[in-house]
């Protein structure tokens, strides 16, 4: 195939968009759909300071460096789970990465705060992933505020916001519907929260990573065997593939016509909050889900004979 632009010989195909790009055009058209998305939705204002959650993967690695290419005042944050098989390689890769870059980092150890990841496994009876993404998200967003950040930007790509829309609706699940996309407004002791890479797909930001030598941390999580995102993420390559273009279609038609009745449901029904009565993070349950689990944690640790 030729490239789209150039006519040179074609490197990267897109069959979504019934196109393929080499190299260089390639990047041209990852860095105008994350400024589509950026304009389209008012993601970041002139000054504002980004903070963007790292985990070591591709996506996040990728939307840090784009973000820093297009001028934006960015800083990342890694949150150090504490797993000793994964942890480790994953905060060395984004330490290397910021480093390499002359990026600012700042890292949150989780073990520091009681709530490493395998005790919430051993001593929680619920799905450690769950868990694990409400606690991140709570740092996600303390940091954010207490650093005085104007945005939190995440890694999700398109794969990861059409898995997420279609649990979400198999569920019926309201009020996880009414805020998904990729701008979520700052209100009631939440950070704004933005998504620059929903346009692109998870092919694509490997595509990136891999021309711009990002080195990523590409290990499973060893707690994240049987999650059902994956299976879900399958399913949607599977349609992907027998109908290009069908992800964004699928999530675009959301945004317009789902997403704002959602919106307004939840603004009549939602349980109002206040401050976490331990920590000050937003709650509607006067001590948040996350310091509920560090007192449940904390509690079944001291009482573990195999921990004394």
């Amino acid at each position: 195939m030729k490239c789209r632009k150039c006519k040179a010989p074609a490197e990267v195909p897109l069959p979504s968009h019934n196109t393929a790009f080499c190299r260089d055009c390639f990047a041209a058209y990852f860095t105008g759909q994350v400024e589509k998305a950026i304009r389209r939705h008012g993601l970041i204002r002139p000054g504002e300071r980004v903070l963007v959650a790292l985990s070591g993967g591709k996506d996040s690695l990728s939307l840090m460096l784009e973000l820093s290419r297009l001028g934006c005042d960015v800083t990342g944050l890694h949150v150090d789970l504490g797993i000793p098989a994964s942890s480790p390689p994953a905060r060395a890769k984004v330490e290397g990465f910021c480093a390499a870059h002359g990026l600012k980092l700042i890292v949150v150890e989780l073990a520091k705060h009681g709530l490493p990841i395998p005790d919430v496994k051993r001593y929680i009876n619920r799905p450690v992933c769950s868990a694990c993404g409400k606690i991140k998200r709570h740092w996600f967003n303390r940091v954010a505020l207490e650093g005085g950040f104007q945005v939190l930007a995440t890694g999700h790509n398109l794969d990861d916001e059409v898995a997420r829309l279609f649990a979400n609706t198999l569920r019926w699940d309201a009020g996880y519907l009414s805020d998904q996309g990729p701008c979520l407004e700052a209100e009631s002791g939440f950070a704004r929260k933005i998504k620059p890479l929903y346009r692109l797909t998870e092919f694509e930001t490997a595509c990136y990573a891999f021309i711009n030598g990002i080195e990523i941390h590409s290990a499973p999580c060893p707690y994240s065997s049987g999650a059902s995102f994956t299976g879900h993420k399958e399913l949607w390559a599977t349609l992907e593939y027998t109908s290009p273009g069908t992800k964004i279609a699928f999530y675009d038609g959301f945004l317009k016509r789902g997403r704002p009745a959602f919106a307004q449901a939840e603004m009549e029904s939602g349980a109002p909050l206040a401050p976490c009565e331990r920590c000050g993070s937003p709650t509607s349950t006067g001590v948040c889900g996350v310091c509920r689990l560090g007192i449940a944690v904390a509690e079944r640790r001291a009482a573990d004979p195999d921990r004394q």
